[in-house]
């Protein structure tokens, strides 16, 4: 998915982190992420990621209660949150969408002219699908002045064929808003999800930016992940507070997927001997 804009050289500032979300509290979650947004750009940063659900919250007791939360993609409050960027800034984050009988988790990009794309989450998670249809479409590339971002939602960043397919899509980098529950995991590891998003980065060379919650809404607690993961798959930045996450990415160096003098991510792909593989999952 494209809006015309050209593609920016150059390193980029990135911001990412929790909102104080509300559960219910749709105008409070939008004001709030507003005053995040004007935040991270008095940081510098030119891309603003914010998590999934973020104008509705997640732990929904009701269909009905998720429908009052949900928004439709042409809300003027969605379009209102241009007015905390810079002409040349984007920001990525999730809302609960409301289309005719239908409700999706949704990414709104958000660019200074208004929303540029809208992308429904198509892998759904656990209770999710007791409110959400799944998306039927695949996660988008939208060009911004800032470079190709890739957009995914929580869940279907856990299949590699997604930041891989958005990779061989021309993505810069993907911007991930995420509610992830905490699991346990051994001491002095990264959460899970965090290792897949590494590797998602280091097989593509892809940066990732995550924007997780942190706290707790009714009894689920969050694992407050938000981080930058560069191309080599190393994080740049990570934080499990309330404070914003901010580190540099270069999307001249994502573009370039060379590794040394012989080899390259995407050119020394073999797509001739991965097919059965799918097939045969088709087969099950």
């Amino acid at each position: 998915m494209t809006v015309g804009l050209p593609r920016s050289a150059g390193p980029v500032v990135v911001a990412t982190g929790p909102v104080d979300v509300r559960l219910g509290d749709v105008g409070g979650n939008l004001a709030r992420i507003a005053d995040v947004t004007r935040a991270a750009v008095a940081d510098g940063a030119r891309v603003v990621v914010l998590p999934e659900l973020a104008t509705s919250g997640y732990v929904f007791a009701s269909r009905d209660e998720c429908r009052d939360s949900a928004i439709t993609a042409d809300d003027p409050r969605l379009r209102a949150l241009a007015a905390a960027l810079p002409p040349d800034g984007v920001l990525v984050v999730g809302f609960a969408e409301r289309a005719a009988d239908l409700l999706y988790s949704s990414a709104a990009v958000v660019g200074h002219g208004g929303v540029l794309a809208v992308y429904r989450k198509t892998h759904l998670w656990g209770d999710e699908a007791d409110f959400f249809a799944p998306g039927d479409r695949p996660p988008p590339v939208v060009d911004t002045p800032v470079g190709r971002i890739g957009v995914a939602v929580c869940y279907d960043a856990e299949f590699p064929e997604v930041p891989r397919g958005l990779a061989l899509a021309g993505a810069d980098l993907l911007a991930l808003p995420v509610n992830w529950p905490l699991v346990p995991r051994p001491a002095g590891e990264h959460p899970p999800e965090t290792v897949l998003a590494m590797a998602a980065a280091r097989a593509s060379r892809l940066p990732v930016v995550i924007a997780d919650r942190v706290g707790t809404e009714r009894g689920v607690e969050w694992t407050g992940g938000s981080a930058v993961i560069g191309a080599d798959g190393w994080i740049l930045a990570h934080g499990q507070t309330a404070e914003l996450v901010t580190a540099v990415v270069d999307p001249d160096r994502s573009r370039d997927k060379r590794i040394g003098a012989r080899n390259d991510l995407l050119g020394d792909r073999r797509p001739e001997l991965y097919r059965s593989l799918t097939r045969g999952a088709a087969a099950r």
